[in-house]
């Protein structure tokens, strides 16, 4: 059940500093950078959270919505997210994060309510700081690493020469899901962007 009068809390996961800006797993560092250009928001140091922070609405008339980039690292982002929540009163139901997800190929995006972690460590520290798992999940494909290269080494490298091609595009139209979902909710979301 959505609260109005509280904001909707967007979180973009990723790790903080130009040598992390253009890997795999700074995806929603990348999405949230273009809502707050949407916007007309500036990120700037919340004083009550190790994290960026950006305030405005998607739509006039739209639902309040902080945007957020916790400066924590991504294996510690939930001190980060639950500290932002506190402070504007934001219930789990309005809780977005958005992350990379090896488990989709690149591209795809799916956008759901709780569940799992698949492993992610943003969201395993989210979900124990914000002591749930019912916040909502806007998920950004990128494929398995390729052979037998390391997960972890796959996340924290830059997007291939093809796929840069396409991840403006990919992007924005992840900034879009957002929206949609803040502004018109879960079911109408995926019925617009799960057609892929």
């Amino acid at each position: 059940m959505t609260t109005p009068e509280a904001p909707w809390l967007v979180v973009g996961l990723g790790n903080p500093g130009p040598e992390y800006a253009k890997h795999r797993h700074n995806v929603g560092f990348m999405v949230v950078d273009l809502l707050a250009g949407r916007m007309s928001a500036k990120f700037g140091r919340h004083r009550k959270a190790v994290a960026d922070a950006a305030e405005g609405r998607f739509s006039i008339g739209g639902p309040r919505v902080v945007l957020a980039k916790p400066l924590t690292y991504m294996n510690l982002s939930g001190g980060a997210v639950a500290g932002l929540a506190n402070f504007y009163k934001v219930p789990l139901e309005q809780v977005v994060a958005v992350h990379d997800e090896l488990d989709l190929p690149f591209g795809t995006l799916r956008l759901k309510r709780g569940g799992g972690e698949n492993g992610h460590n943003g969201l395993r520290s989210m979900s124990k700081s914000l002591g749930g798992r019912d916040y909502l999940r806007v998920r950004f494909g990128i494929g398995r690493p390729p052979g037998r290269q390391d997960p972890a080494d796959f996340v924290l490298s830059d997007f291939s020469a093809a796929e840069r091609k396409e991840i403006d595009f990919l992007v924005d139209r992840t900034a879009d899901s957002v929206e949609e979902l803040v502004n018109r909710g879960l079911e109408l979301a995926q019925n617009a962007f799960h057609g892929d």
